[in-house]
């Protein structure tokens, strides 16, 4: 069920019982060869998939994407839209408090952007310390990374990098006439570990425009690999989701 889609007695009947799924994605620039609303495109997409691969599990209700993200690093490059992560924090608070008061007791923000990460988790924490109900908070590709390690390729290693082999192979996979054919091409760039998975976080100042926007190599994607990492990565999110429903129902 699409929550734009139901009128205000439909919503009322089905939050009690029903799981909130709220994607988070960006507008901001992904390179030469990627459309700026990738991030949008993608979690909605996996939002999508996982909830039809749990309709018969348990009742749940998909929000409307959140377009705009916490993106400062990308606004030089043009093409972005950003907030500041004060006011990104802010609207989940609003929006996850709008919810609650209307009778969603439980509700997960499945975030597609890597700015808005730690942002959405605190605001998860925030909420359910706040207010009598379950909220989570997870992206996407750091719920289902071990597995999209193992299903992928060995020339893309960099998940969930920026504008690289992963994220166009995403989206060849799934709206591969976005992916403007002059790909750019970077060899001998090391994966590097992601923030979501390191010991520390760090921020360095330029350091996006030294790599023009883009991570990894682009060049190495294909739309088999990207519907590989997809189907994956949807099987990964809709198991999560329904362990947190299963909690949260337990404890509520």
């Amino acid at each position: 069920m699409r929550l734009i889609e139901m009128t205000r007695s439909e919503a009322i009947k089905a939050a009690p019982e029903s799981l909130l799924i709220i994607p988070l994605g960006a507008t901001e620039q992904h390179g030469p060869h990627l459309p700026v609303g990738t991030d949008t495109l993608l979690v909605e997409t996996i939002a999508e998939r996982a909830l039809l691969a749990l309709r018969d599990s348990f009742p749940a209700v998909l929000a409307p994407t959140l377009p705009v993200g916490s993106s400062a690093h990308h606004v030089p490059f043009g093409g972005t839209l950003s907030l500041t992560s004060p006011s990104f924090y802010r609207v989940l608070m609003d929006i996850g408090r709008s919810a609650a008061s209307v009778g969603f007791r439980r509700m997960f923000y499945l975030n597609g952007h890597g700015g808005n990460h730690e942002l959405a988790q605190v605001a998860a924490r925030d909420l359910g310390l706040e207010l009598p109900i379950a909220v989570g908070a997870g992206s996407w590709w750091a719920m289902a990374y071990d597995a999209l390690i193992e299903a992928g390729s060995p020339a893309i290693r960099n998940i969930p990098g920026h504008a690289g082999g992963f994220e166009t192979a995403a989206m060849m996979a799934i709206a591969g006439h976005l992916v403007r054919e002059q790909r750019p091409v970077r060899e001998g760039q090391p994966a590097e570990s992601p923030p979501f998975r390191s010991d520390y976080r760090t921020e360095i100042h330029d350091s996006w425009q030294a790599i023009d926007g883009f991570t990894d190599n682009p060049a190495d994607a294909t739309a088999e690999l990207g519907a590989r990492f997809l189907s994956v990565a949807v099987a990964k999110v809709a198991a999560d989701l329904g362990i947190f429903y299963s909690k949260s129902q337990a404890a509520m």
